[in-house]
């Protein structure tokens, strides 16, 4: 059956660009939620531009970005990004960045 969309048309459909939930067991055995749109071309080329072609500031970027809590709000703010690679356990951190990057509906979790 042929569909009267247009290629464009086709693709916006089927993007889905909702947040999904994501759950991320942390080192001490708490599960951190936060809600998480699918990446954009757009959000990508932001996140590479302020990251300097450094692979963990480039997913530090993203998760400065797309990690939002069940109303929408940003969890982070640019103005803690410091202490995020000072005071966060580095294991806990790249958890957390690895959710935003992956599709999945779940985070990945290495206990499971």
């Amino acid at each position: 059956m042929a569909s009267n969309l247009s290629a464009l048309d086709r693709l916006r459909k089927a993007a889905n660009l909702e947040p999904i939930k994501k759950e991320v067991t942390l080192s001490d055995g708490s599960v951190f939620e936060m809600y998480v749109s699918p990446l954009t071309m757009a959000e990508r080329d932001r996140a590479q531009r302020l990251s300097r072609d450094d692979n963990n500031n480039f997913a530090l970027q993203l998760l400065m970005t797309k990690a939002l809590d069940e109303t929408g709000r940003k969890l982070f703010s640019a103005g803690e990004i410091d202490v995020l690679k000072n005071e966060v356990k580095d294991s806990d951190l790249q958890k957390l960045m690895l959710a935003v990057i992956t599709e999945e509906e779940e985070a990945l979790d290495p206990k499971d």
